[in-house]
């Protein structure tokens, strides 16, 4: 105030003139959008809280399930709002081929070299290695099935079976049920009659299916009694069982499949240098490390395993121990089967 009484009056009016004019710096901010729940959870923990506070860069979060149609409506109307999302590999793939994800810098984000082979993708690196796993409770089921014959076995193992309304889940673990070795799943699906076969077998145990629209209501009916073992994700279940002091048990030595969600950049969003800027904080193995207390599932960068306690690495899809069990899902088989194998399965569940 001291300062102004030394201006003329003209200058006073231009000063506020000025001022009033002046547009106030909006706070430089980047739009992820993820999985919500306990995935959404980890990554505010581990990913975005952190992220905020050693960059001053605002995380507005949105949530899906995975959908393409709603970043694909985005870019056909010419007005993306996304600057990151986590989508399914398939999905990836697609969006790459069609230019709606931007091919990464890996050079900036540590070296495609440095990530678990199948984790790292051209337009995306991997958020998180899930995996498709059997469980139950151990206090209820003392000594379980060994295989997923024993699944689907409901004389040896009475009870429900919880399943997950996907056909990418089911259809694979049914052939496996009938006998198909893992390496040869894809070879089977491929051929004539390998997804008729799939279907004869899921029809054995669909009688015994409970239903699960989402990895909750599975994990909640398993705690609840209503099925005696289900189909779901290893972290859901790991999650769970520790939440709720729970003796939840899942059956790895009997196989299971292991799938990857991916960060991918949209083309076009509105901040394009703070995405960049996040994907290299979530890159480094401290940040991959971190998520991992929170989030049981495998992580991309090889280094960042180097940072967990081997109790840690144990209960991830991707520890060492367990890749012989390990089945990997096929990307290119999926993305050209999908669309007609989830018509086909929706359809018989709903009958």
């Amino acid at each position: 105030m001291r300062l102004m009484s030394f201006l003329k009056p003209h200058a006073l009016a231009a000063g506020f003139a000025l001022f009033a004019i002046q547009p106030t710096l909006a706070q430089e901010q980047v739009v992820v959008v993820g999985w919500g729940g306990v995935w959404q959870d980890a990554y505010r923990k581990a990913l975005f809280q952190p992220f905020e506070k050693a960059t001053g860069i605002k995380v507005v979060e949105e949530e899906f399930g995975g959908e393409f149609a709603k970043i694909s409506s985005q870019v056909e109307a010419g007005k993306v709002t996304w600057d990151l999302a986590a989508f399914e590999s398939p999905q990836v793939i697609q969006g790459c081929d069609e230019g709606v994800f931007e091919k990464l810098d890996w050079n900036a984000l540590g070296g495609r070299d440095k990530q678990i082979e199948y984790a790292a993708h051209e337009c995306g690196i991997a958020s998180d290695i899930w995996s498709t796993v059997m469980a139950w409770d151990g206090d209820k089921i003392k000594d379980g099935p060994k295989s997923w014959a024993d699944f689907w076995d409901v004389a040896k193992f009475p009870g429900k079976r919880g399943a997950y309304k996907d056909a990418r889940i089911m259809i694979e673990i049914a052939l496996m049920a009938d006998g198909v070795k893992k390496d040869e799943i894809y070879a089977v699906l491929g051929a004539e009659g390998g997804f008729d076969r799939a279907f004869r077998k899921l029809d054995e145990l669909k009688p015994h299916i409970i239903w699960a629209e989402s990895a909750a209501e599975g994990v909640q009916r398993l705690m609840a009694g209503d099925v005696a073992m289900i189909v779901n994700f290893n972290a859901r279940i790991t999650g769970a069982a520790q939440e709720n002091k729970r003796n939840l048990v899942i059956g790895w030595d009997s196989g299971f499949w292991v799938g990857t969600d991916f960060w991918v950049k949209i083309a076009n969003g509105p901040n394009p240098a703070a995405a960049q800027k996040m994907l290299e904080f979530y890159a480094k193995p401290e940040t991959q490390a971190e998520l991992v207390k929170y989030l049981t599932y495998g992580v991309p960068t090889l280094a960042a395993y180097d940072l967990m306690p081997e109790e840690t690495k144990a209960i991830l899809p991707t520890a060492p121990a367990k890749a012989s069990a390990a089945a990997v899902y096929s990307d290119a088989f999926w993305v050209e089967n999908q669309a007609a194998a989830t018509e086909r399965f929706n359809v018989w569940a709903s009958k």
